[in-house]
C-alpha cells in the first residue's frame, strides 16, 4: 500500500472554512481522479496552535503508478484550487509512504 500524505498548517482565521472545504469538496475531488481508493484527514495533536492548526491528509493507493498519474495529471490543478482559495494562509509539504 502507498500513502500520499499531505501535511498542512492552516491559519486560524480561515480554519473553519478550509476544513469544511476539505471535507466537503477537495478530498472528494482527489478521490474522483480514480488514483486513490480512500482518504482520511487527521488533526495533529500536542502542538502549539497560536499561529495555525496542522492536519495530515492521507490518500491510499495500491501502486506508485497510480500516484504518478495523479501527480502528473491532476495535482497541479487541484493544488492550484487551494492556493487560490486560501492564498498565503497555509503551508504544506507532501510525503510518499509505503507500508512495510
Amino acid at each position: 500500500m502507498i500513502i500520499y500524505n499531505v501535511t498542512i498548517k492552516i491559519d486560524l482565521d480561515v480554519h473553519d472554512l478550509w476544513l469544511r472545504w476539505m471535507k466537503e469538496e477537495h478530498i472528494a475531488r482527489v478521490l474522483e481522479t480514480g488514483c486513490f481508493d480512500d482518504a482520511k484527514i487527521f488533526r495533529v495533536l500536542e502542538e502549539n496552535t497560536t499561529d495555525g492548526i496542522t492536519y495530515a491528509i492521507q490518500y491510499k493507493t495500491d501502486s506508485m503508478g497510480r500516484y504518478f498519474d495523479y501527480k502528473a495529471q491532476h495535482a497541479p490543478r487541484l493544488q492550484k484550487e487551494g492556493a487560490e482559495m486560501f492564498p498565503g494562509k497555509f503551508s504544506a509539504f507532501r510525503t510518499i509512504l509505503k507500508e512495510v
